[in-house]
């Protein structure tokens, strides 16, 4: 059974920096992994992906803000997370694939999903 499991959220100030983990367990990365976010009261949105040969995307909010990496020896998955707003604060998930993703992933492409680790930004 495939768990992916996320930590690294807390609360931070305006500004700040978080850097956030997913570990899997009964999987290793490989063709399209992806942070998603949901802020209450909103729609579950992708936040930046990378794909099997490292390639990273990211939603335009990001603004040069985020970097997504893999690190293939240790099959984590990060989001390091900088210069963060109030309007970050959301549950953030880390998410799977099966298949290659050659695009931004979407939520229905998404095959694994973590339970979330919740980022709280404080003006």
């Amino acid at each position: 059974q495939v768990q992916l499991v996320e930590s690294g959220g807390g609360s931070v100030q305006a500004g700040g920096s978080l850097r956030l983990s997913c570990t899997p367990s009964g999987y290793t990365f490989s063709n399209c992994m992806g942070w998603f976010r949901q802020a209450p009261g909103k729609e579950r949105e992708v936040v930046a992906g990378i794909d099997l040969i490292g390639y990273r995307r990211y939603a335009d909010f990001v603004e040069g803000r985020f970097t997504i990496s893999l690190d293939d020896a240790k099959n984590i998955l990060e989001l390091q997370m900088n210069s963060l707003k109030p309007e970050d604060t959301a549950m953030y998930y880390c998410a799977a694939a099966r298949a290659p993703c050659y695009t931004l992933p979407a939520s229905y492409n998404m095959n694994y999903w973590g339970k979330g680790t919740a980022v709280t930004i404080s003006s």
